[in-house]
């Protein structure tokens, strides 16, 4: 794993130093309409999100489960637009001083020009992207424009990866490796996978420095017990469901809840 400056990696050893490891919260952009999705990312970064995850809503979300989709697909209909995007990590990016990664399927970044994309999200003080859909020996025009403009490129590693896939990954991510928990569809779980600890092991192996897991994790006994292995949760499901039901003061509240399981007990301080 190499950038060394990344603001994202920067937030996670602090928060690993500080506390217990690092809370990552996703939302989409546009949901339920732009302005509110902008004050929910704030809020949550208020609230104790460590690392910012902002979720461009897509046509064909193969990663997505029920509640994130729902989410999506009224953005789409409501008419985000791509351009929305930037204006959502520069508007946030101006209210807290917390990194911001944007979570996207390639085809979106594909159709806007990669070098654009990485350059517009640059400007709009973006820390990178997080693709679920594309593998580095595939994104070789993706790893020249993160090297120029200095953005973090999060790829996915998964359960049933190879040592030498976990490997690829391992020496082509930088920020965090984004440790997928399961091998179904983002949502919240009532135990999390055995498979993530294991996996988790496996990326160390490989000579991975910071791991987060992703993918059910939902309550903050859930991100406590992610935690005693890996350097981040990822909590999303449970952030959506909270701004569709009680808007920004509901995540708000349900923010600093699943928070609290980044806090050490105080004997192991």
């Amino acid at each position: 794993m190499s950038g060394q400056n990344s603001a994202v990696a920067a937030a996670i050893r602090s928060a690993k130093a500080e506390r217990g490891g690092a809370l990552i919260g996703y939302l989409p952009v546009g949901y339920p309409d732009l302005d509110t999705s902008i004050a929910a990312a704030i809020a949550m970064a208020e609230a104790g999100a460590d690392v910012l995850e902002l979720g461009v809503p897509y046509s064909d979300p193969v990663m997505d489960g029920a509640i994130i989709q729902e989410a999506t697909q009224h953005a789409l209909a409501s008419g985000f637009r791509l351009a929305d995007v930037f204006e959502a990590v520069r508007r946030v990016r101006e209210a807290v001083d917390v990194p911001v990664l944007v979570m996207t399927y390639w085809n979106p970044v594909m159709q806007y020009g990669v070098e654009r994309f990485a350059a517009d999200l640059a400007a709009a003080g973006g820390a990178g992207l997080i693709t679920p859909d594309i593998t580095p020996d595939s994104a070789a025009e993706w790893l020249a424009m993160s090297e120029r403009t200095g953005l973090d490129r999060v790829f996915l590693a998964a359960p049933s990866s190879s040592d030498a896939r976990l490997r690829l990954v391992v020496e082509h991510t930088t920020g965090f490796v984004y440790t997928v928990s399961t091998m179904g569809i983002t949502g919240e779980r009532a135990q999390l996978d055995a498979a993530a600890r294991s996996l988790t092991a496996r990326l160390r192996e490989q000579g991975a420095e910071l791991a987060c897991v992703g993918i059910g994790i939902s309550t903050a006994e859930q991100v406590a017990a992610a935690l005693e292995y890996a350097d981040g949760a990822i909590v999303g499901t449970a952030f959506v469901r909270a701004l569709r039901d009680g808007g920004v003061e509901r995540l708000s509240e349900v923010v600093r809840e699943i928070a609290a399981g980044t806090q050490r007990p105080a004997a192991a301080r």
